[in-house]
């Protein structure tokens, strides 16, 4: 039999995050000896050897590291499920909007202000996150729309909603040369040996090579750039979050961004139906 169970699936998970039975254990709150028998009967159940086991430690086989994917895959779609039910079953709930902090602020106060004079429109709880969140959100359930950035986030998979298209500037310190130009190129903001581009973490945690400083958050960005240790390039209409020591000069050759509104692709909400509508209705309506 093939069904696997949300029990022994988040036995599996732990052990082959911790890689240590003891740990894990005591991160599911259970004893060892259970935990050990779990994984054993889950091996036998499926014919093959999740993990090896010896004096040293413990380490995923290849089988182990597919099941480790698909189960942690497959315990967020469970969590997803739940979350969205429970929602649903609130009528008085309002919607989950995610977006990055900062990003494209005048649409999201002008999509704010035109449901609020929609006779009827659920109301909107906006979620503020960090670069590239939006899609977790999404897809564990704890938002129900978000607004994207394409070609930056992860839309694989989600329905999405064009609102605008716009070019890119750089934050430079106010104090830099390069601040006083009325536009600049790539070439130019990528080669500044003393202002090196900030580097974002991959989707795995991992940093990008490069000279740049490692950032995780907004505000550790705005704050390197105001010491002059880092520029960025953004959206246009992102600059919105700037402080008095940054300026921000338009990169000429840069890819367009595009704003989407971006929704979990079998949602069947009358409300976030209802909420796309009158985010398409904004479309073009909004300037950087």
């Amino acid at each position: 039999m093939d069904d696997l169970e949300t029990r022994e699936l988040r036995y599996f998970v732990a052990v082959a995050e911790e890689l240590h039975f003891g740990r894990a254990a005591v991160r599911l709150g259970i004893a060892q000896p259970p935990l050990s028998r779990a994984i054993g009967r889950l091996e036998r159940r499926l014919g093959v050897r999740l993990l090896d086991r010896d004096r040293r430690g413990v380490a995923l086989t290849d089988a182990g590291r597919v099941l480790l994917r698909e189960a942690g895959a497959a315990l967020d779609a469970i969590a997803a499920a739940a979350r969205r039910t429970r929602r649903a079953g609130d009528p008085r709930r309002p919607l989950v909007l995610a977006t990055k902090a900062g990003a494209s602020h005048e649409l999201l106060r002008r999509l704010l202000d035109a449901v609020a004079d929609e006779p009827g429109a659920a109301p909107v709880e906006v979620l503020l996150c960090e670069v590239g969140e939006q899609a977790g959100l999404l897809r564990d359930g704890r938002a129900d729309v978000a607004l994207m950035h394409r070609p930056f986030d992860d839309l694989a998979g989600f329905d999405t909603e064009d609102l605008r298209v716009e070019g890119q500037v750089a934050i430079l310190p106010a104090a830099h040369p390069l601040a006083s130009r009325d536009r600049l190129t790539l070439a130019e903001v990528s080669d500044v040996p003393d202002l090196p581009i900030a580097r974002w973490p991959r989707l795995d945690g991992s940093y990008p090579d490069g000279p740049g400083p490692e950032v995780r958050t907004q505000s550790q960005l705005a704050q390197l750039v105001a010491l002059g240790r880092t520029l960025l390039v953004i959206p246009a209409s992102s600059r919105a979050w700037q402080w008095p020591e940054h300026v921000a000069v338009p990169v000429v050759d840069a890819p367009d961004v595009t704003t989407v509104i971006a929704w979990p692709p079998n949602s069947r909400s009358p409300a976030v139906a209802a909420l796309v509508r009158v985010a398409a209705g904004l479309r073009g309506a909004v300037t950087a």
